[in-house]
C-alpha cells in the first residue's frame, strides 16, 4: 500500500538568424504606472487591536470591479515584460530545453503496465498501456483531447482488485475539485459513472466498488472561494448513480476535517485518516469481513502520524512518529492495541526514517540523511538490512507494489542528473536502468554541494548550492535563493529544466533546508511552526547573508522566491529585510494570516499557523503576515507576484490584497507587479505552454533586475 498523497551541450550556440546584442553592465528602469485601486474604510478588532483591511473587497474574485482590476494590473505587467529585450530568446531557449520525453514510472495492474508520457511540448501527458514489459505501448487515455485548451488533468486514483477498471481523477484549469470516472480496462471506454465535488480523495477499491473522499456542492459562483466543510468518506457501487452512494463516515461535531481511506492489500481492512490540517492525525479501521463493518479506532488525538502501510500476518505495519520524533515502523495487532503489545520492526535512527513502501513480500525503508535519500531493504520483520546504492547524493522514490511482484521500479534525480526509471529486481537484488532523461545538457559542467550556515538563534541549517565549475566568488553572481519551510515537507535535490536558464548564464541555484520542513523529523518541522514561525524568516534571512558574506553573490544580484506556504515567506522576508534582497517572487502565497482560514481549504492550515480566532495566535500572525506589514514609503525589492483565477487552495485574494498594498507601499523605481494567470490554479495540471510563458517571465524578470546579461542571442 501507499502512503495517502496530502519538478545542450551549453557549446553549442542557438540558431538565431540574428547577432547578439551587446548588453549594458546595467539595464535602465523600465517606468511602470500603476493602476489605482480604490479602497474601502473596513476595520476589524481582534481583541481590543483594530487592524484596518482597506481591500478587502478584492477577496469577491467574481466581482465585476475585481475582473477589472485584474485586467489593468495584467495590462500593466505584461507591458512591462514585453520591454524586456532578451523576454522572447528566454522562451525560446527554455521551449528547445523543454522539448523532450518525459516518462513516468510504470505502474502494473493484473498483466498490464501503465505509464505516462509527454513528448516534449504536449500540454498534458498521455497515460500509455502495454501487456507486460515487453509490450507494445498503446495510448490509454489522451487527456489533451478532453479540453481545447490542454488544461483538463488527469490522474489514476485506484484499480479494481480483479484490474478490470481504474478509476480516473480529473481536473480542469487547476482547480482542487475533481470528478472521477471508471473506464474499462480492456475496451479502454468510459463507464457511465460520474463522481462530482471530489476533493483530495483516493480511489479504495474493494469487490463491488470504491470508497473515496467529497464534499458538499458549493453555492454557484462560490465554488472556488467558499469554505469548504464536512470532508466526507463515501462507498461508491460500480454501476450506480452518485446519488445513490453511501455515507461511510461524517464527523457532523467537527466540520473542519479531512478524511480519506485506503484499503489493504488483503482487501479485508478499511483504513481511515481523520486530521484537522498538517500537524498530526487520527487512524481508524474497519474490518471489511464483517456482516456490519465499522471503524474502530486505532490511534487517536492529532499530536501523532500513525499510518498503515499494511496488514500482514494478523498485524498492522505503522509508519509511526509516537515516541519517535524521526519516525519508527512498527507492528501492532488491530484487537491488542496497548504499547506494550506494540513491536519494532525498523527502531527509530538517527537519520528521518520518510516513508515505507512493501512490494514483493519486502519492506523498503526511505530515509532521509541531511535531506538526501538513503534506501534500504528489509524482510518483514525487519532483519537483513540492506542498502541500494543510489547513483549519487539525490532524491529516490518508488519500490512500491503488490507481495507477488518480482519485478519493481524507482526513481531518481539530483540537481544536476536529469533524472532515471530503474528496474529493481526483488529476486536478486538488482537495479537496471529502464528509462533514462536525455537532455541537451552537459552535467559534468556544474557541481552541487551543501553548506551548513548559523541562523539568528545559532542553529545550524544546511542549504544546497548549485553553480558553474570554477565559480569566482566575487560577490558578483546573480543568485536565486528558494525555499518552502513549512507543512513537514522536505526540500531535496531536483532536476530543473527552467533551472537550466539560470545555470548556463552563470547563477547559482540555493536551497536551504528551513525550520517548518520535514528534512529533520518532527522537531524540525514544530520548530517552524505557530508561535515558532519566526524561525523560518530567520533562517532564510540567514542564508541570504550567508551567501553574500562568503561571496557567492551580493543583495544587489540576490533573488528570494518560493511558492504558496514559500509565497508567505518571501513576503515576510522582504517586510523585514526590503535591503537584503533585489528580487522577490512570491507565487501563489499566503499573504492575509488573519483571514486565511475563511476561504476554501483555509482551515486546514490551522494547526501550522494558529488562527487569529485564538488570543494568543493573534499577535504572531499580525506580526508577520506579508499583507499587514508592508510599510508606506519602504524602497521593497524588485517584485513579481505571482497567481492564478483558479486557484482555490490559496485563493488569488490572498495576492491580489497583497499586491495592492506592495503597490501603494512601494516607493523607488524598482517594479511591483502582479502576474496573474487565466484558467490556472495552484500548479498542479498546469498545461506545458503556461509553465514555458510563465518561467520566461519569471526569469526576465529575474536578470533584468539584477543586471545580469543572458548570453542567448536577441532578435530585433
Amino acid at each position: 500500500m501507499n502512503r495517502f498523497p496530502l519538478f545542450i551541450l551549453l557549446s553549442i550556440s542557438l540558431m538565431v538568424a540574428c547577432e547578439q546584442e551587446s548588453v549594458p553592465a546595467s539595464f535602465p528602469p523600465i517606468p511602470v504606472t500603476y493602476p489605482v485601486t480604490q479602497t474601502e474604510e473596513v476595520v476589524d478588532t481582534y481583541f481590543s487591536v483594530a487592524v484596518p483591511d482597506p481591500y478587502r473587497w478584492l477577496e469577491v474574485d467574481t466581482a465585476a470591479a475585481v475582473e477589472e482590476w485584474v485586467k489593468a494590473q495584467n495590462q500593466v505587467t505584461f507591458g512591462y515584460l514585453e520591454q524586456i529585450p532578451f523576454r522572447k530568446a528566454l522562451r525560446d531557449r527554455y521551449e528547445k530545453l523543454y522539448n523532450f520525453p518525459k516518462v513516468s514510472a510504470p505502474k502494473k495492474a493484473g498483466d498490464h503496465y501503465f505509464f505516462s508520457k509527454n513528448d516534449g511540448l504536449q500540454n498534458q501527458a498521455v497515460i500509455f498501456i502495454q501487456e507486460g514489459l515487453d509490450g507494445q505501448p498503446e495510448v490509454f487515455l489522451d487527456p489533451n483531447s478532453l479540453s481545447d485548451e490542454g488544461t483538463a488533468a488527469v490522474e489514476m486514483i485506484g484499480f479494481s482488485p480483479d484490474n478490470r477498471y481504474v478509476a480516473i481523477s480529473r481536473s480542469d484549469a487547476g482547480s482542487d475539485w475533481n470528478q472521477i470516472g471508471v473506464m474499462e480496462i480492456a475496451t479502454k471506454k468510459w463507464l457511465d459513472d460520474r463522481l462530482d465535488w471530489v476533493k483530495f480523495s483516493t480511489a479504495a477499491w474493494t469487490n463491488e466498488g470504491f470508497y473515496y473522499s467529497r464534499m458538499p456542492e458549493p453555492k454557484p459562483g462560490m465554488e472556488l472561494s467558499q469554505a469548504n466543510q464536512f470532508h466526507s468518506v463515501y462507498f461508491h457501487k460500480l454501476g450506480d448513480d452518485q446519488s445513490a452512494d453511501r455515507l461511510v463516515y461524517r464527523n457532523n461535531d467537527a466540520p473542519q476535517m479531512y478524511h480519506w481511506t485506503e484499503v489493504t492489500e488483503d482487501l479485508r481492512y478499511l483504513i481511515m485518516y481523520a486530521a484537522t490540517g498538517s500537524a498530526g492525525f487520527e487512524t481508524y479501521y474497519m474490518d471489511l469481513t464483517k456482516k456490519k463493518p465499522a471503524f474502530k479506532a486505532l490511534f487517536t488525538g492529532f499530536a501523532h502520524k500513525n499510518t498503515v502501510i499494511d496488514h500482514v500476518d494478523g498485524h498492522f505495519l505503522i509508519h509511526s512518529n509516537m515516541d519517535a520524533p524521526n519516525y519508527r515502523l512498527m507492528a501492532v495487532q488491530p484487537d491488542k492495541n496497548v504499547p506494550e503489545s506494540w513491536v519494532d520492526i525498523i527502531p527509530e535512527k538517527e537519520d528521518l526514517l520518510e516513508s515505507v513502501s512493501t512490494g514483493g513480500g519486502k519492506l523498503f525503508a526511505n530515509y532521509l540523511k541531511n535531506a538526501t535519500t538513503r534506501i534500504y531493504r528489509y524482510e518483514q520483520d525487519g532483519s537483513q538490512e540492506q542498502e541500494i546504492q543510489m547513483p549519487g547524493l539525490g532524491s529516490a522514490e518508488g519500490f512500491s507494489g503488490k507481495q507477488a511482484d518480482n519485478i519493481l521500479f524507482y526513481t531518481y534525480t539530483s540537481f544536476v542528473d536529469p533524472g532515471s526509471i530503474f528496474r529493481y529486481n526483488v529476486q536478486d537484488g538488482t537495479s537496471e536502468i529502464f528509462f533514462r532523461t536525455e537532455l541537451a545538457f552537459n552535467p559534468e559542467e556544474y557541481e552541487e554541494s551543501q553548506v551548513f550556515y548559523k541562523s539568528k538563534d545559532g542553529t545550524s541549517v544546511s542549504m544546497f548550492l548549485v553553480h558553474k565549475k570554477g565559480l569566482v566568488l566575487d560577490g558578483n553572481n546573480p543568485c536565486f535563493l528558494y525555499a518552502y519551510g513549512g507543512f513537514n515537507q522536505s526540500m531535496t535535490p531536483y532536476f530543473s529544466t527552467a533551472r537550466i536558464l539560470l545555470l548556463e548564464n552563470g547563477g547559482i541555484f540555493a536551497l536551504p533546508n528551513l525550520r517548518g520542513g520535514g528534512e529533520y523529523g518532527e522537531e524540525w518541522h514544530k520548530g517552524g511552526m505557530r508561535e515558532k514561525k519566526q524561525n523560518v524568516f530567520d533562517d532564510m534571512i540567514a542564508a541570504g547573508e550567508y551567501l553574500i558574506a562568503e561571496g557567492y553573490t551580493s543583495s544587489a544580484k540576490l533573488a528570494i522566491a518560493g511558492g504558496s506556504n514559500g509565497g508567505l515567506l518571501v513576503g515576510a522576508c522582504i517586510n523585514q529585510r526590503p535591503d537584503l534582497f533585489q528580487v522577490a517572487f512570491p507565487a501563489v502565497g499566503v499573504m492575509d494570516m488573519l483571514r486565511y482560514h475563511k476561504f476554501t481549504v483555509g482551515w486546514g492550515w490551522i494547526p501550522e499557523y494558529g488562527s487569529s480566532e485564538e488570543e494568543a495566535m493573534f499577535p504572531v500572525l499580525h506580526a508577520y503576515s506579508p499583507y499587514h506589514n508592508l510599510v508606506k514609503g519602504t524602497n521593497y525589492p524588485a517584485t513579481l507576484i505571482t497567481t492564478a483565477d483558479h486557484d482555490d487552495r490559496v485563493v488569488p485574494a490572498h495576492s491580489f490584497k497583497y499586491a495592492a498594498m506592495l503597490q501603494a507601499c512601494h516607493e523607488g523605481e524598482r517594479p511591483v507587479l502582479i502576474r496573474i494567470e487565466t484558467s490556472a490554479g495552484h500548479g498542479a495540471g498546469k498545461p506545458t505552454s503556461k509553465i514555458i510563458d510563465e518561467q520566461a517571465d519569471i526569469w526576465s524578470f529575474f536578470f533584468y533586475n539584477t543586471s545580469s546579461p543572458v548570453i542567448y542571442p536577441v532578435t530585433e
